[in-house]
């Protein structure tokens, strides 16, 4: 049994034998691959490093790959009591507006799923409208000042409780859903409520998971509307304006004073590093019901 097996392993690999092309064109691929990867983590490596430089070490361009560390820039991103209050903000942001956005999204997706909803193309076509023409940011920003949603923190969620992109993705899953599970549940005097919640939820995990990951990112990396409408109040501020105001401040200096002793661009580099690390650490939970809900999403009958 041996020898065949091994015989017949020989003969699958004469066969699969490639040809000079194909081995060029696998060269080429690799090298094109390799070249992306050096091109993408090389800019993280390097802002790595820098965020473990000394000032006066980045000043002087003696940044070090190898372990001759300090830990000094991140101490001083978190001494300002700004920063941690945005990092708070931020993260109940996160929870509060992925939840609740994914909860509203995916109501209406529901509703608008249904055969029997008279009003599911007309409505289809008004929200994705909104898509593409918006009001604007002075209108909208009257608006919220009229409604008393300014200097608040429900200006980050109100306004993110349904994206239209996602309810057509979730939309879209759900039509993939056989109506038999729904035509069985209602002959046993189940509503539509009941439904959702025991049949259509669970079935959602994947295009859940992929709008929850969309909604967290953008709640976590937002910060113009921190500016906007929040910017006179500190207690509503987000890291990533915090972050940003430290960029911008950098800039400043170093463009009208010329004073390298200021730069601060390790503590930003420390900064760029601590807001990317939760969606770096998020993502590879999600990511088999990311590409699952996306690639089932996506398909349209």
């Amino acid at each position: 049994m041996a020898i065949s097996e091994s015989v017949s392993l020989k003969k699958i690999r004469r066969r699969k034998k490639m040809s000079a092309k194909d081995k060029i064109f696998y060269v080429i691929l690799y090298t094109f691959f390799l070249l992306f990867i050096v091109v993408t983590v090389y800019p993280l490596i390097r802002i790595l490093a820098i965020s473990f430089s000394e000032r006066m070490d980045y000043i002087l361009t003696r940044i070090y790959y190898y372990p001759h560390w300090s830990s000094n820039n991140y101490k001083e991103f978190f001494d300002n009591d700004n920063t941690i209050q945005g990092l708070i903000i931020s993260v109940l942001r996160v929870v509060i507006g992925t939840f609740t956005g994914v909860m509203c999204s995916s109501l209406l997706a529901f509703v608008l799923s249904r055969k029997k909803f008279m009003f599911k193309k007309g409505l289809s076509v008004f929200w994705t409208i909104t898509m593409y023409a918006q009001a604007g940011l002075v209108p909208t920003m009257v608006l919220y000042r009229k409604i008393y949603m300014c200097r608040t923190f429900w200006v980050y969620i109100i306004p993110c409780l349904v994206s239209v992109l996602n309810v057509m993705i979730i939309r879209t899953y759900m039509k993939s859903i056989p109506d038999s599970l729904e035509e069985s549940a209602q002959l046993e005097g189940a509503g539509y409520m009941r439904i959702f919640i025991s049949i259509i939820m669970p079935l959602c995990k994947p295009v859940y998971a992929a709008t929850a990951l969309f909604m967290a990112a953008y709640h976590w990396n937002s910060w113009f509307d921190t500016l906007v409408y929040n910017r006179f109040d500190q207690q509503y501020t987000t890291i990533m304006y915090e972050l940003m105001k430290r960029i911008v401040s950098d800039t400043l200096i170093n463009v009208q004073t010329c004073a390298p002793t200021r730069c601060n661009t390790p503590v930003i580099a420390a900064g760029c590093i601590l807001t990317a690390v939760p969606m770096i650490i998020i993502y590879p939970f999600f990511q088999k019901w990311f590409v699952t809900g996306l690639t089932v999403g996506g398909i349209k009958e």
